[in-house]
């Protein structure tokens, strides 16, 4: 059932392609005293957006199809693909007498007529039998062949060049690269502040007060049992912002929880995923979730942040919304910091903050 709905799919496709075919070369003689035109362009790319949909291309690998100095080459796809499109036609034209005429002959023969001048017998029904079956596997040979001349030809004049897309992937992993450098470099600074501004000095006021508690101040005692705890917590916090140890052994949902247990703001977590991802994607997911609450608690003035994590396709989709009153700058140290982190799982990373809120953020971790 499945192959044939595929298959007639693919003579759908094949036979849209031929009529388009028409189109487009009615298009390019008209076009033809105009091509300068940028409005030409503009067409010639529609066109050529429509025949890959068609085809079930991903537009956003047609480089052809965006705008820019590389507008002719929608123009020159559309010439290239006439002549595969009208022979796309034939081939269907073929099919279509092919299955009249098997018609007409099984109709005459059921009613005892002649068809041509000839009477069934068996050495003639099995000639057109195998015949037939021959003729028809040729025939839908071409169709696939066509659909696969359609796709190629679609790719090759439309994609960026590969030598071209080997040199802008080697440009961005090398400038990913530099990114993941420098955050790191950023989050040991942020660690060390930490370290130095909250629990050096909670430490040093700590042995202060033993200090003068064995001098003879036994009340000091309790003041100094509750700066322990303080810095215990505050050694605990600056643990889990170098590495949550929870996320090995409890998973993303639990290390989630973790965070909003620990947030000042209320925090509702929703983790909807049917199996771990991998562990550096589940790392920049809590990362992400972490950055984005504390900015909010911190900067925002939000009253209460959703956070969702659920599956798409082969990849994690963190999205993390605050009714703060937004204005949060993706340039900021934090954010560029995660869009750096994700970019380096060849993952995309979104801030949505206008004046006035609500903020939100979305990171794409694919998990392939």
């Amino acid at each position: 059932m499945r192959v044939a709905a595929d298959g007639l799919r693919l003579l759908g496709t094949v036979t849209l392609g031929a009529l388009t075919a028409l189109l487009d070369l009615a298009f390019l003689v008209l076009t033809l005293p105009f091509l300068g035109n940028p409005n030409v362009g503009v067409s010639a790319r529609r066109l050529a957006r429509l025949e890959a949909r068609r085809l079930r291309l991903d537009l956003r690998a047609l480089e052809a199809l965006r705008p820019g100095p590389h507008d002719g080459r929608a123009t020159g796809y559309l010439a290239a693909r006439v002549p595969v499109g009208v022979l796309g036609g034939l081939v269907i034209a073929l099919l279509v007498a092919g299955a009249v005429a098997v018609v007409r002959l099984v109709a005459a023969w059921s009613r005892g007529e002649p068809f041509d001048g000839m009477r069934p017998s068996a050495p003639l029904v099995a000639y057109f039998l195998v015949g037939g079956v021959v003729l028809l596997f040729l025939d839908l040979s071409g169709v696939v062949g066509v659909h696969a001349v359609e796709r190629r030809l679609a790719l090759r004049l439309l994609a960026p060049d590969p030598t071209e897309a080997l040199e802008r992937r080697i440009a961005e992993l090398a400038e990913s690269r530099a990114g993941i450098v420098t955050a790191v470099d950023s989050e040991r600074r942020r660690i060390e502040r930490d370290l130095h501004d909250g629990l050096q000095q909670r430490l040093v006021a700590l042995s202060m007060l033993v200090g003068r508690a064995r001098r003879g101040r036994p009340e000091l005692l309790e003041q100094a049992h509750h700066e322990a705890q303080q810095a215990l917590a505050e050694l605990r916090e600056v643990a889990w912002r170098v590495y949550p140890s929870g996320l090995d052994t409890l998973g993303l949902g639990e290390a989630l929880a973790g965070v909003a247990e620990r947030s000042s703001v209320p925090v509702t977590v929703e983790c909807r995923l049917t199996r771990r991802p991998p562990m550096a994607v589940e790392t920049a997911a809590y990362f992400v979730v972490c950055e984005a609450v504390t900015n909010a608690a911190k900067h925002a003035g939000a009253s209460r942040i959703t956070v969702e994590v659920a599956e798409r396709d082969t990849a994690v989709v963190v999205h993390v919304r605050d009714d703060g009153r937004g204005g949060a700058s993706p340039a900021g140290g934090g954010l560029s910091g995660l869009a750096r982190r994700v970019a380096a799982l060849d993952g995309g990373f979104e801030v949505h903050s206008p004046q006035g809120g609500p903020t939100a953020i979305t990171a794409v971790l694919p998990c392939g």
